[in-house]
């Protein structure tokens, strides 16, 4: 046997894994400690048009772990024809991104090892493969560079909880769940996560506390969060392992034989009375407070319940948030300290765990251009308007253009009709009477449906329990009602929208924390739904804080339709911060005409006509870059930066054993040829629509690029049924390109089925390496000319 000749799976099969399991498998539990082939990110999701694909996942080729919940090396092979260290690199990217303090690379010769804790002062060395170190050697060089106690080490390795149903934490969970262990284990007290919205800090949270809980390093916890829902579900779904040991904080006594504490800020934050209920509580009795959503108030030395922590300043206080804040009065950082751990929405988008979007820009003309009333001009009750300019920060406050509302009713279900008008969609409003008039808008624009059921359009605010006792059903992805949901404040936080299609923005959005808190509604992905990414609607240039520096995760696509054009693409005063607390209750504004003598605290004007002044494309690029620019532009310059010049791209494809793999391969940079085709023209095979896009050249359909096979009778050597054959094959090709020609599926379909089954056919050719060897022919033949 020649190694030389070996696959990397054969290397992995014969040489690698037998050297880490050991002769006997007295080293590595094949069973429990080792991975292979382990797919630790889902694929970013890729978005053109209405097509949409995963990009390909990250895979090493073995994880070990020293417990479960202990990750330790990672392992990168290769076949024998590269050198020992040729997998190195792709090791330590991905020992960086799993946290893992050991890397190897492997060509079934030797290992080399690169020690990322330097705590021997040799970093990389090579290792004979009979002597790969046992899961023992590796963490008593771990643990001797972290410097554990024995009483920090038990605390270290103590396992997460494992409901046997197989479900594990995700890498990015497991990171921040170790990290924090680690970090307490080793006496820090005031710890800051960030994770974005629909990464699973609950759950995060909840092994945190089991861990420390299990290994006696806290006793009793506190679980701070900020809407009551929030609250429930964690009782019932993420913290129900607690069982008998939990409890929620719901009145004025509170029974101190429990562990593990839920409450809501405002239960300890609320009236005199009620914030003297975590007085009952002796200073010292909570040893680790969890502080959910910590950016909304928490941190700021004035927030009503920054005196809890202060009073239970003794308790390890750790701060889970989306969106860390940063301002002059307030600083997560500056309480808590540096993030421990950080998993942006960048990221999240990036791995495949979270729902990229599109934007959809749409400017009015009266917002682009402001308004000014003519002399005298009166609002429909008759109140004269103050002669002045108004403007977008005017309108929906103190001036209402009821024009506006409908033409903003009419883009949303414009857009609905082109996609699906059951897609649940919510739109935010400046403040609870702008959610009403737009509620009205909603169900005039879409009557059909909202007579069919009044639940089609509800308006979600603070002030009305109707509305509200709908958000559940919101939620649930099995309710189909309701679909559209107006609302000003309530639904920007604390919402698990995860069927969110559809985020309309017709609310002034000043505060960065409030509008990624915003976006988190809709970053959810749910398979289950075929709910891969959403589209945000803006009417009032929200959309420009993506080029803020504090934001984290640019849109797939920025669409400003034309006048004309379809919108499908191919209650917080102005810069302050967003409250602590659940909307109790927010007063409406009156639409009565005002007392005859007092100012008018808004004037509804309607006779104004409000059109659409502008409607732009942008997508993100492989690296999450915002580009401006076409589905055409986008495809030419991608090609052109993998192939610099029309030749490269013709040697390419033309050594290219399968062009199928080509096409594939510019599919994971965004490249989508069935998108481009739509605009191009559907006749067109992929190779013309790249060399036609990407290099000016004229292009030819697929049926004449067959004729012209067929007119220089380029089969004549074949025998009448195998040339049958390949003249049924061109005429598949003609109806369907590259792709059909290339599968062996082909052979079980009409009218190849009359030459007989796919094995028949090929013994037709003289085998299938003869049959392979006539479809490159073929393909040869179809691009000659180009060549």
């Amino acid at each position: 046997m020649n190694k030389k000749d070996l696959t990397e799976t054969d290397i992995r099969t014969k040489f690698i894994t037998p050297a880490i399991v050991g002769d006997n498998g007295e080293k590595w539990d094949v069973m429990t400690q080792l991975r292979e082939e382990i797919y630790f990110t889902k694929g970013r999701v890729i978005v053109r048009g209405k097509t949409v694909k995963r990009g390909e996942a990250k895979k090493a080729d073995y994880l070990l772990y020293y417990k479960p919940n202990i990750p330790i090396a990672v392992v990168e092979a290769k076949d024998n024809n590269h050198s020992v260290g040729a997998g190195m690199q792709q090791a330590l990217e991905y020992a960086e991104i799993l946290d893992v303090p050991f890397a190897y690379s492997c060509n079934g010769d030797a290992f080399l090892e690169h020690d990322r804790t330097g705590a021997n002062g040799v970093v990389e060395r090579e290792i004979p493969l009979d002597q790969f170190p046992t899961p023992e050697e590796l963490w008593a060089r771990y643990r001797q560079a972290k410097g554990y106690s024995l009483e920090q080490e038990t605390i270290a390795i103590q396992d997460y909880y494992d409901d046997g149903s197989g479900k594990m934490p995700r890498y990015y969970q497991l990171n921040a769940i170790n990290r924090t262990v680690d970090a307490i284990a080793r006496g820090e007290d005031r710890l800051l996560l960030v994770m974005a919205t629909g990464t699973g800090k609950t759950y995060t949270a909840f092994q945190i506390i089991w861990r420390l809980w299990k290994s006696g390093a806290k006793k009793r916890i506190l679980f701070l969060v900020d809407r009551n829902i929030l609250a429930d579900q964690t009782k019932t779904n993420d913290f129900k392992p607690f069982g008998q040991a939990m409890t929620k904080i719901t009145n004025r006594s509170v029974d101190k034989s429990f562990e593990i504490y839920l409450s809501l800020y405002q239960a300890v934050t609320g009236t005199e009375e009620e914030r003297n209920i975590y007085k009952q509580f002796s200073p010292d009795f909570f040893d680790l407070i969890i502080v959910d959503e910590c950016h909304r108030g928490s941190a700021a030395e004035d927030a009503a319940w920054h005196d809890v922590l202060t009073y239970f300043s003794s308790a390890t206080q750790i701060g889970l948030t989306a969106t860390p804040k940063e301002t002059k009065e307030v600083s997560n950082i500056h309480y808590f300290g540096d993030p421990i751990y950080t998993y942006s929405l960048r990221q999240g988008i990036s791995d495949g765990f979270l729902a990229p979007y599109k934007v959809v820009r749409i400017g009015l003309d009266k917002d682009l251009d402001g308004w000014r009333p003519e002399k005298g001009k009166i609002d429909k009750y008759g109140r004269e308007i103050e002669d002045r300019e108004y403007n977008e920060t005017d309108f929906d406050r103190n001036l209402i253009l009821e024009k506006r509302t409908q033409v903003v009713a009419a883009k949303v279900t414009e857009f609905l009709k082109a996609t699906d008008r059951f897609a649940k969609t919510i739109v935010f409003c400046e403040n609870i009477d702008h959610a009403e008039r737009m509620r009205q808008a909603l169900v005039n624009a879409n009557a059909d449906l909202a007579a069919a059921n009044k639940r089609y359009v509800m308006r979600i605010t603070g002030d009305n329990d109707e509305g509200k006792a709908q958000l559940d059903n919101f939620i649930d992805p099995e309710s189909t009602f309701p679909v559209i949901a107006t609302t000003s404040q309530l639904m920007s936080t604390g919402v698990d929208a995860q069927t969110c299609h559809l985020i309309v923005l017709d609310k002034r959005i000043n505060s960065m924390t409030e509008f990624k808190q915003i976006i988190g509604r809709g970053t959810r992905i749910n398979e289950d739904y075929n709910k891969f990414f959403f589209t945000i609607m803006d009417f009032k240039r929200a959309t420009a804080l993506f080029a803020d520096p504090a934001f984290d995760g640019e849109p797939v696509q920025i669409y400003e339709p034309g006048p004309g054009e379809p919108p499908v693409p191919p209650d917080e005063v102005p810069g302050t911060e967003d409250e602590t607390g659940e909307v109790i209750y927010e007063p409406a504004d009156p639409i009565e005409p005002p007392v005859t003598g007092e100012p008018p605290r808004k004037y509804y004007v309607d006779d104004v006509e409000v059109r659409v002044a502008t409607e732009r494309v942008q997508y993100l690029d492989e690296q999450g870059k915002l580009i401006t620019e076409s589905l055409k532009d986008y495809t030419r310059n991608t090609v052109r930066k993998a192939y610099a010049s029309l030749k490269a791209f013709l040697n390419a494809w033309n050594d290219a054993d399968r062009k199928q793999a080509i096409i594939d391969e510019l599919a994971t940079h965004g490249v989508f040829l069935d998108e481009l085709a739509e605009q191009v023209g559907r006749d067109y095979d992929a190779f013309d629509l790249v060399c036609h896009v990407a290099f000016d050249q004229p292009p030819l359909t697929r049926r004449e690029r067959a004729a012209q096979v067929k007119k220089r009778h380029v089969f004549a050597k074949y025998g009448d049924r195998t040339r049958a054959v390949l003249d049924a094959l061109l005429e598949k090709y003609a109806d369907g390109g590259i792709k059909s020609v290339e599968s062996l599926d082909i052979l079980k379909v009409d009218p190849l089925t009359a030459f007989g089954t796919p094995v028949e056919i090929v013994k037709l050719f003289g085998g299938k390496q003869s049959y392979l060897a006539a479809i490159r022919e073929l393909e040869t033949e179809l691009y000659w000319k180009a060549a």
